[in-house]
């Protein structure tokens, strides 16, 4: 079973008021897929509608079972406590976290609803994966219901150090409320190394390395492990669909629309204060009033997706973002030559491929990321070994993209040299850097991912003589109504 935030399809409400389910196409799902089919799985989440109310339903083979969030409560527990208390905080403080306790009740009464519906529908002895910080406090939720559950967390975002997570008044609950799994999944080693500090600061449990001894009420004690593994993409489709001719004639007609400049850089990302934007248009903007890079020779696309458009923070970063570039056009663009195409927008596979391709310097400036996948779909759609990758150090990717230009996005100097670095390397060096980095992408992909956490998972000896609680008994076995 995996319990996450969101559904695997998104449900769209008719003007007859009838419910349409499209199915999403991220990559964690075409990642999971396979084995929720296998498995006979369910996959609990929100439809990402307020007040929708849907009975489960298969999929694919897959069970879904929507959770039903209120207006109010999407405003309280995402945007609020999700998004504007442990978003920032997670992210180094980057953003100043806001501590609300209406929020904090909202957000302990939503995961409380996901670990009940998690109950209702998994097996006996059922396998369950929840993610993300959205539902820190399901496992251990859970496990107060359904002993008898093998239950898995992974966390996409940065575990923060344990003096920034201390910031949070409800520290000792959130560390609890994730000790109900059985094995924790992070990014990084010095994130998994992060979530145990706080165990020790804040619990009286005994740790051992990575692995935590873990005392629940009325319970054996049994031990929990909190251990690295880094996500990745779907990289051989990225990689298929870059070959395909339409996307090879589209990064050309991408290159002819921007006047065929000798370099094209290029920025993706959702517009989020942790991404590094301004940080990355501002060094751009003095190597073009320096002199070392030129409009029309050089040009900087940045895509910029819609992002937590009702978040205070948010419109304040699009503003400043969009004031930015417009300065920098005004002051160094030539007509019908820009010197940034800012591109507000969200884009298919396709289209980013091709526009991955379009590009000679790809530019990951974040401040915070726990992965980064746009760094590794940028290589793995770069099926000609050429093109080079300037990647922050405070990215999840660049402990493992070894072969990219990292940088220091706060030392706006620095970052302008490994910029030039990047557009003057040789063609003979880019393909170096970009066959090792392929290498890499293409061997430890999405379903490598996946595969690696549930093999560890399922090595965890079963709870499956333990007791499910009377309230939260499943109706039957496995089956379509139910899952492992």
């Amino acid at each position: 079973m995996m319990v996450a935030n969101r559904l695997p399809v998104d449900v769209t409400i008719g003007t007859d008021g009838s419910t349409t389910w499209t199915r999403s196409p991220g990559g964690l799902v075409t990642a999971l897929e396979p084995v929720m089919q296998r498995a006979q799985g369910a996959w609990v989440g929100w439809s990402g509608s307020p007040d929708v109310e849907h009975e489960p339903f298969d999929n694919d083979g897959v069970r879904l079972v929507p959770v039903t969030l209120s207006e109010s409560e999407i405003a309280l527990y995402y945007e609020g406590f999700s998004n504007d208390t442990l978003w920032p905080l997670y992210h180094d403080v980057i953003a100043p976290p806001t501590y609300h306790r209406q929020w904090w009740d909202a957000y302990r009464k939503v995961n409380r609803r996901f670990a009940e519906k998690a109950a209702e529908h998994a097996a006996r002895g059922a396998t369950v994966w929840v993610h993300d910080y959205q539902l820190q406090l399901v496992p251990a939720l859970l496990r107060e219901l359904r002993p008898d559950l093998r239950i898995g967390y992974f966390h996409h975002i940065p575990f923060p150090p344990l003096e920034i997570f201390a910031q949070l008044p409800w520290r000792a609950q959130v560390v609890h409320g994730l000790l109900g799994a059985d094995l924790l999944g992070f990014q990084r080693v010095s994130d998994a190394a992060n979530f145990v500090r706080s165990v020790r600061r804040f619990t009286d449990l005994t740790t051992r390395g990575d692995v935590i001894t873990v005392t629940d009420d009325d319970q054996e004690p049994r031990q929990a492990r909190a251990a690295s593994f880094p996500i990745s993409i779907d990289s051989r489709q990225v990689d298929a669909t870059a070959r395909t001719p339409e996307v090879v004639a589209r990064a050309r007609e991408i290159r002819a629309e921007l006047g065929d400049p000798k370099v094209v850089l290029l920025g993706v990302d959702r517009l989020d204060y942790t991404k590094g934007i301004r940080h990355r248009i501002k060094a751009f903007g003095e190597l073009l009033q320096d002199g070392r890079l030129e409009v029309p020779d050089v040009t900087l696309i940045q895509v910029a997706s819609p992002s937590r458009e009702n978040v205070g923070a948010y419109q304040q970063l699009r503003e400043d973002v969009e004031l930015l570039v417009g300065r920098i056009n005004g002051e160094y663009s030539h007509l019908g030559k820009a010197a940034i195409q800012y591109l507000h927008h969200s884009y298919g596979p396709e289209e980013m491929a091709a526009l991955y391709l379009a590009a000679d310097v790809m530019l990951v400036t974040a401040l915070r990321d726990g992965m980064n996948l746009v760094a590794k779909e940028y290589v793995a759609a770069r099926t000609d070994e050429r093109g080079v990758l300037v990647l922050s150090e405070f990215t999840g990717a660049a402990d493992e993209l070894l072969g990219a230009v990292l940088v220091n996005p706060h030392d706006i100097d620095g970052m302008k040299d490994r910029i030039v670095s990047a557009v003057e390397m040789d063609p003979r060096e880019q393909r170096k850097r970009m066959r090792r980095l392929r290498r890499r992408v293409l061997e430890d992909d999405v379903a490598t991912w996946s595969r690696s956490f549930l093999e560890v998972l399922a090595s965890v000896p079963s709870h499956a003589g333990a007791p499910p609680s009377a309230a939260s008994r499943p109706s039957g076995t496995a089956g379509p109504g139910s899952a492992t």
